[in-house]
């Protein structure tokens, strides 16, 4: 061979550039509460009663090409939890259930994201409610992620969804009421579901935005 060296060297580049883009930076996203949903369901008798959380924020640090990189960051305000029944709610934010005054915050911070099939991956983490908190594993998808331009205003946008089931009792939930024929007025499994935009969070964005309500 009439040039070790000068294989060698390319051999060697090959291999720095390879790992450095394997080691590159997972890109911040941040949370689009106006495009969002955190949701939940709960056994009330015969059915299942769903509701919502309105104000949350979060962010997104994601790596496309490896999944096992990224990560996720959440917020909720406890008090802001909804499902179209003001006595209802009123009584969910009570000492019967979530005690929004002494635990104004729910919060989801990842440990673990593990790759699964095409744009599947599971997203392990610790789920905190009243102060307690569980590892719990959401069931997560890939909706798409790509720029966008909407009124002149280019950027990156990402979209989720992702599903869990929590043990309410787990977290000091343990409110219910019995039945006169037997059972419960409430299950004790919680599904929560997950419906995510978020968009590219860029050097000179500033300030991130507030939380607020779903809109357009």
């Amino acid at each position: 061979m009439k040039h070790p060296r000068l294989l060698l060297g390319l051999l060697s580049f090959a291999l720095a550039a390879g790992s450095a883009a394997a080691t590159a930076d997972p890109v911040p996203f941040q949370i689009d509460p106006n495009h969002s949903l955190v949701g939940f369901n709960i056994r009330h008798l015969f059915s299942r009663t769903p509701g919502r959380f309105k104000e949350f924020s979060g962010t997104v640090q994601f790596d496309e090409k490896n999944l096992s990189a990224s990560s996720v960051d959440v917020t909720i305000k406890t008090a802001s939890i909804n499902t179209e029944n003001e006595r209802r709610d009123n009584d969910l934010r009570s000492a019967n259930f979530f005690l929004a005054d002494s635990f104004p915050t729910l919060t989801f911070k990842s440990t673990k994201v593990m790759p699964g099939t095409e744009k599947n991956f599971m997203v392990h983490g610790d789920l905190t409610i009243k102060g307690v908190t569980k590892p719990v594993i959401l069931e997560a998808t890939l909706m798409g992620v790509g720029p966008v331009g909407m009124g002149g205003r280019p950027s990156t946008a990402a979209g989720f969804e992702a599903k869990t089931t929590i043990d309410r009792k787990d977290f000091g939930i343990v409110w219910n009421r019995a039945l006169d024929q037997g059972g419960t007025l409430l299950g004790d499994d919680v599904t929560i579901t997950l419906q995510i935009e978020a968009r590219k969070m860029e050097p000179d964005a500033g300030k991130p935005a507030a939380a607020g309500k779903t809109g357009k």
